[in-house]
């Protein structure tokens, strides 16, 4: 008894095929430094943490723009429902775009569901804000009130 091709290419893509029916896209992960090359030149850069945590303080982009992937909230975080809709109305889905949050891993699964929804040129910038900061790299904070 042997496999035919037809069924082990069948089986492959039922094992790529995620749980809600989809198939996963892969996102490319991307350090600070290539992140930071990219946002300087012609790429969009889209925070992904919450509004609080961007206002005190974010990367330094000519085009940044930010969108909670998650809201907090006294049970906790929670995925912003609305995330790939206000995504889509101020990004169209061919932008070349590079997504970053506090470390990461929001981040990654903005990106994800991003590439998910059709969005092409989509880049997680590994190590997000944090790793940002620990380079040196500049940053816009709010001005210390006196």
């Amino acid at each position: 008894m042997g496999f035919s091709w037809f069924g082990i290419i069948v089986l492959a893509l039922l094992f790529l095929i995620s749980s809600s029916g989809e198939a996963e896209l892969e996102v490319s992960t991307i350090d600070v430094q290539t992140a930071k090359a990219l946002i300087n030149s012609d790429h969009l850069y889209l925070d992904v943490r919450t509004v609080e945590e961007f206002k005190k303080g974010h990367v330094e982009s000519p085009k940044i723009l930010n969108i909670p992937y998650m809201f907090n909230t006294p049970q906790g975080r929670v995925k912003n429902s609305e995330f790939l809709k206000e995504v889509s109305s101020a990004c169209n889905k061919d932008d070349k775009l590079v997504v970053g949050c506090e470390r990461g891993i929001r981040s990654l699964s903005a990106a994800t569901d991003m590439k998910n929804a059709g969005f092409k040129n989509v880049n997680n910038m590994g190590g997000g804000y944090l790793a940002w900061v620990k380079h040196g790299f500049l940053t816009q904070k709010p001005k210390e009130e006196l």
